[in-house]
């Protein structure tokens, strides 16, 4: 029998409640087949915070590097600077990993529809995860003049950006695909975005098979409403895809909807998938948050594991629940507790 070893870090709000449901289906789909899933519960989140003064412990990613994927809940509460829940947890995993990819479908599910009235939404955003916008570099000053001087920069390197623009080509060329669409901004961001530009004119010179365009992200906020039929593979910078990923996500009707894997491409580290939505700590509690977006990172995180035949064993359960119409949790439309879904999807496994 196969065996994989999960850490599960549920987080903080409706992280935790997800994740449950996240671990049910892992479970129930071992139980079918022959495979065994392990899992590490890590109690990692702001109220750890609060109690020990770190997000995770000093050794924290010697302890997750252990394992075979990484599930995440949510982390961010009231109490703690989000500041302080994403600079010491969420980006030492994803630089320390170097899980340089952030991957997010964008996909209307059968059985969903999209507010902006479009049954053709199925297309991914690659976007780039280790640094750019996010470097997290920057500095303080103070102006004789003007008072306070804040700079936050942004690094692009030569490494981090065609590594990223060459994964975004193989993946159009590995699913059949035949656009790959940049978001830019080169026409007021004349260092970093004319440099992204001139990396992907070098990169695609080795994909002549791919019609390769570039947009301004403004242009194309407004490209994802009007023709999203006409994407099929967006590259993105972190600050960039970061945005259009959940303007994707709410094309689809909900952000709870939506996953998003971060992924080490070599597997030397472990890749870490979560949903996109936050802790909302406003429905905490209450069992009515969405599973969706963590059922579907487990999917993700299955097919990235080589378990393919699971993977589409549980996407084909989703789409089942979602087809039926008569569970829904309420972000849907639905009266539908979050326990209540994932229930129907593990019901619904074949």
């Amino acid at each position: 029998m196969k065996t994989y070893k999960i850490d599960l870090i549920p987080g903080d709000g409706v992280g935790i409640e997800v994740v449950r449901e996240g671990r049910k289906a892992l479970e129930k789909l071992g139980a079918m087949a022959d495979v065994k899933f392990e899992f590490n519960e890590l109690p990692w989140s702001c109220e750890y915070y609060l109690k020990h003064g770190v997000m995770m412990p000093e050794d924290g990613l010697k302890i997750l590097d252990d394992c075979d994927a990484i599930l995440l809940g949510a982390v961010g509460f009231p109490g703690v600077s989000d500041v302080v829940s994403a600079q010491n947890l969420l980006f030492p995993i994803r630089r320390g990993f170097d899980q340089y990819v952030n991957m997010r479908p964008i996909k209307l599910l059968p059985g969903l529809v999209s507010p902006i009235k479009n049954d053709k939404i199925d297309f991914v955003v690659v976007r780039e995860n280790s640094e750019g916008e996010y470097c997290s570099e920057g500095c303080i000053t103070e102006d004789p003049v003007k008072g306070k001087k804040v700079i936050q920069n942004s690094i692009f390197t030569q490494l981090g950006t065609e590594r990223i623009m060459r994964y975004a080509y193989e993946y159009a060329v590995k699913h059949g695909k035949t656009k790959v669409l940049s978001a830019t901004k080169s026409n007021a961001l004349k260092y970093s975005m004319v440099f992204w530009d001139e990396v992907q004119e070098q990169v695609k010179k080795d994909y002549p098979q791919i019609e390769s365009s570039k947009m301004h992200i403004d242009a194309l906020t407004g490209k994802f409403i009007m023709r999203p039929d006409d994407l099929e593979v967006v590259v993105a910078s972190n600050l960039f895809g970061d945005i259009l990923t959940d303007l994707g996500s709410a094309m689809l009707g909900s952000i709870g909807i939506s996953p998003s894997g971060n992924i080490n491409p070599t597997g030397e580290h472990p890749s870490m998938f979560e949903p996109i939505h936050g802790s909302a700590p406003d429905i905490a509690g209450r069992g009515i948050a969405n599973p969706m977006g963590t059922l579907w990172a487990v999917n993700m995180m299955l097919d990235q594991l080589g378990e393919h035949a699971l993977a589409d064993a549980l996407m084909d359960a989703m789409c089942a629940v979602l087809v039926a119409g008569k569970i829904r949790t309420p972000d849907l439309g639905g009266t539908s507790s979050t326990s209540e879904f994932g229930d129907a999807v593990c019901a619904a496994l074949k």
